[in-house]
């Protein structure tokens, strides 16, 4: 279970480090998957094919925000639990909901 708790009106995550494992995993294929891009733009592949390398990188990184804001969002829910206080939380959630947001809406 991911420890946390409030900090100056934020939601502070410490992660174990199994906990972080699935997410490094995640961001150093998606590492790979960048210097494969950058091997085919050197080799002067198809476009097509760098386009479709840019979305896989893409989609990738949106499901390591995912469980980012899963992770976040299972946190904020216990501490309001726990301090019987939804109101930090809550607008922490929001904060972090709405940055996601505007990623994607760029994506």
């Amino acid at each position: 279970m991911i420890e946390s708790e409030i900090l100056d009106g934020r939601i502070e995550l410490r992660r174990s480090d199994d906990e972080k494992k699935p997410l490094l995993q995640r961001l150093s294929r998606i590492e790979g998957q960048v210097r494969g891009l950058q091997n085919m733009i050197a080799e002067n592949r198809y476009c097509l094919d760098e386009v479709q390398q840019i979305n896989a990188i893409t989609a990738a990184l949106r499901e390591v925000a995912l469980l980012i804001i899963s992770q976040h969002v299972t946190a904020g829910v216990k501490l309001a639990i726990a301090e019987n206080d939804t109101e930090i939380a809550v607008d922490d959630l929001i904060r972090v909901l709405r940055a996601a947001m505007r990623t994607a809406n760029h994506g």
